[in-house]
């Protein structure tokens, strides 16, 4: 009998490795209910259809537990050879569990992921006095997802750090309270052009007017600083002056949803989720496609139509960077949700008041200013790996298809 401490045993972790089947946990939680014993902690996990169950048990009576301890250690192991599995039991001492400081939730997104990443990820983790209490996959594509709970770690220190370490090892990394990932109900809040589709609808419009050049070279002008965001949507809408109503029903069909756009909002819808849409674009592109998507709240600028042309003017106040955050807080003001279970998600810098005002900031896709503030950030071309972000497996996603008759892409083969 091994035994991990010198002091009388109090306590008896069993584990079983081997082929996963039907009844195992059943098996041997049954033969140890004919003990005097209490189950103190317990957890399992599969991977290609070997299982790992561990089991921790102390005794229940004050007298002769050691005998209790040393009958169970039998029984273990007899379960083990029934089952034809291995077994490893181990005596200790009492079960100390004490309180554990940053109990948070580390999630690896890799396409693919390797092993020297997730190497570099946990070694930093470690340097910062980290500990891994637990590791489980939660997706398998179109990304791998690892989830990691750490104890033990500075939210704020390890967040800097595994930014560091995620932009030199090619993965998406995310560091969060366990609070956050408690079930109920969220807002996600998303931009629209270049996060929900893959296009710049003013440029699409500025196709029909013939001035893409133009428009393009006073959103640069924006970029480096010489105009603020509603200066330069002025100054651009002034461009698409005489291009007809009509064109914006053209654009509406050209525009190309980014790769698990429509995942992502159907899921989050099925479980519950609250969605809502918040967009420097126009609403003549984006309430559309917030109705066809299902999509809960939208908000954009509106454009000046007259006569059935563009007037090359704004309706109303401009959506600018300040304007995305007051909609974030405005619709959870609505739906009754707490700013700390809102999620926004954004590239560009008119998002970043939404990002810091949300409970958890997704960059997606971002330019570098963008992803420095951001809580977290995503670089792989799909939309849905935000969803392993919120605890959402792939096999929760699937679920909901299949109990919704929606059919689900067959996952690649490894």
């Amino acid at each position: 009998m091994d035994h991990d401490a010198d002091e009388q045993p109090r306590t008896l972790l069993i584990t079983l490795t081997g082929r996963d089947r039907p009844g195992v946990t059943a098996t041997l939680t049954g033969a140890l209910a004919a003990h005097d014993l209490e189950i103190l902690d317990a957890e399992q996990v599969v991977i290609r259809g070997r299982l790992t169950l561990g089991v921790l048990v102390g005794p229940t009576v004050e007298h002769g537990s050691a005998l209790v301890l040393d009958a169970a250690a039998d029984t273990a192991r007899e379960v083990a050879a029934s089952l034809e599995m291995d077994a490893d039991v181990v005596l200790g001492a009492a079960e100390h569990v004490p309180g554990r400081r940053g109990r948070l939730l580390v999630t690896v997104l890799g396409h693919p992921l390797l092993p020297s990443a997730l190497s570099g990820i946990t070694r930093r983790i470690s340097a910062l006095g980290g500990n891994i209490d637990r590791i489980v996959r939660t997706a398998a594509y179109p990304v791998t997802a690892i989830e990691l709970s750490v104890s033990g770690a500075d939210q704020q220190e390890l967040r800097e750090a595994l930014a560091v370490e995620s932009a030199a090892l090619g993965v998406d990394v995310a560091v969060q309270r366990r609070g956050l990932r408690g079930r109920g109900t969220y807002l996600v809040v998303m931009d629209v052009d270049s996060t929900l589709i893959q296009d710049e609808v003013i440029e699409l419009i500025a196709h029909h007017a013939g001035c893409e050049a133009e428009v393009r070279e006073v959103t640069e002008r924006a970029m480096r600083g010489e105009l603020d965001f509603a200066e330069s949507l002025h100054a651009r809408v002034a461009l698409l002056a005489g291009v007809p109503e009509s064109a914006l029903a053209e654009v509406r069909s050209a525009v190309r949803l980014t790769p698990g756009a429509r995942t992502l909002v159907r899921t989050l819808t099925r479980l519950g989720f609250r969605v809502a849409v918040v967009s420097g674009g126009f609403s003549a592109v984006v309430d559309p496609l917030a109705e066809e998507l299902g999509i809960h709240h939208a908000r954009a600028n509106v454009l000046e139509v007259v006569d059935g042309v563009l007037t090359g003017r704004v309706v109303g106040a401009v959506v600018d960077r300040a304007a995305k955050a007051e909609a974030l807080r405005e619709f959870a003001a609505l739906e009754g949700i707490p700013m700390d279970r809102t999620v926004a998600i954004g590239d560009g810098a008119n998002d970043l008041d939404m990002l810091a005002a949300a409970g958890l900031g997704i960059a997606f896709n971002a330019k570098p200013v963008v992803r420095a503030q951001a809580d977290t950030g995503l670089t792989v071309p799909f939309l849905d790996p935000v969803l392993y972000l919120l605890g959402i497996t792939r096999e929760e996603i699937e679920q909901a298809d299949a109990e919704a008759g929606t059919p689900t892409p067959a996952p690649p083969v490894r």
